[in-house]
């Protein structure tokens, strides 16, 4: 399968989850995620606003103002395939865009330096163990990661977990994926 029909395939299994095993697994990676060394030693963490078949990340930003961190989200620019990350302070602070996603009014929140943030929460369908993915099909996150230096994280169900993701040359990996069962560091096969 190419990467089309796996995405289309993998966003259907999502999609056919039950709202107790979605609920469920979305505790438990949550709980994963605030338990890593990613997570604690970060001060300030890019992630996106979840849309329904996609794990909630509602609980993790909450949980990041609880714990005094910045949280940054992302506003699309679909003529550059670009993104720029708004540090949130609100959900209030949250308008309807392109693609019908949630990001930061400009005007409510403040642009924030891609270097400054040290952990990005990647979102993706699939993954492998070296870290590549298959996401959405925009390249936005493969774009914003090339000259990123801080680290980078997603969030993995083990039904999402494949042996080989298909690659392109400017495919880039995430240097840690967690899933329900484990937390594991892909980012040095790739220095």
């Amino acid at each position: 399968m190419d990467k089309k029909e796996l995405r289309i395939a993998s966003i259907k299994r999502l999609k056919n989850l039950s709202s107790a095993k979605k609920q469920r697994t979305e505790e438990i990676l949550t709980t994963q995620l605030l338990s890593s060394s990613a997570w604690q030693n970060a001060e300030k963490i890019g992630i996106t606003i979840a849309q329904g078949f996609e794990w909630a990340t509602k609980p993790i930003i909450e949980a990041g103002w609880e714990q005094q961190k910045s949280i940054c989200v992302p506003k699309c620019f679909p003529d550059q395939k670009k993104l720029v990350f708004y540090e949130l302070e609100s959900f209030n602070h949250l308008v309807v865009a392109h693609y019908s996603l949630l990001e930061p009014n400009p005007e409510m929140c403040k642009a924030v330096n891609k270097d400054s943030m040290d952990l990005m929460i990647v979102p993706g369908i699939l993954f492998d163990r070296n870290g590549f993915r298959i996401g959405f099909g925009g390249g936005y996150y493969d774009r914003f990661l090339k000259d990123y230096s801080g680290k980078s994280i997603s969030l993995c169900s083990k039904d999402q977990l494949v042996d080989n993701i298909p690659r392109q040359p400017f495919d880039l990996p995430v240097s840690t994926v967690v899933t329900e069962d484990e937390i594991f560091e892909t980012f040095n096969r790739y220095n």
